[in-house]
């Protein structure tokens, strides 16, 4: 990343603000919860303006409230910004709820593909009939 110090800190000051995290700028990590150091670690990716977002189980150490905050705060930052993302997740309700394709790969290998139609929700931004998906998806683990 380039520039002068003046462009570098409103590019991490966006990326903050962007996270929700505008009044954590000069905390130190061990001053944060664990909800803000996952939005730090967002915010990191943030600031390179990236195309392509890869996620490997990013909100498994969370509470469960915190978790739905951040399942939103990425959906709609993802939305905001036009980012493809892959996320790994073992979670299938998280999976439903953020994903429009779900791939299930075993040994290496797709071994089942979901698409989701996302043009429906329900107020809790997941697809009308995410319990049939959540189902098959579980019967299919089995």
């Amino acid at each position: 990343m380039q520039g002068n110090k003046s462009e570098l800190k409103s590019i991490a000051e966006k990326a903050l603000n962007d996270m929700q995290l505008n009044n954590c700028g000069s905390k130190w990590p061990s001053e944060l919860s664990g909800g803000q150091a996952q939005r730090v670690s967002l915010a990191r990716a943030l600031v390179h303006n990236p195309e392509l977002l890869l996620l490997d189980e990013p909100f498994g150490a969370l509470d469960a409230l915190t978790r739905l905050d951040m399942q939103d705060l990425l959906d709609n930052l993802r939305q905001k910004h036009g980012w493809t993302t892959i996320m790994v997740t073992h979670d299938i309700s998280e999976a439903v709820r953020l994903s429009d394709r779900i791939l299930m790969i075993k040994d290496g290998i797709i071994e089942k593909n979901w698409n989701i139609d996302r043009s429906q929700l329900d107020a809790q931004k997941r697809p009308n009939n995410h319990v049939e998906i959540e189902d098959e998806l579980r019967e299919a683990l089995q």
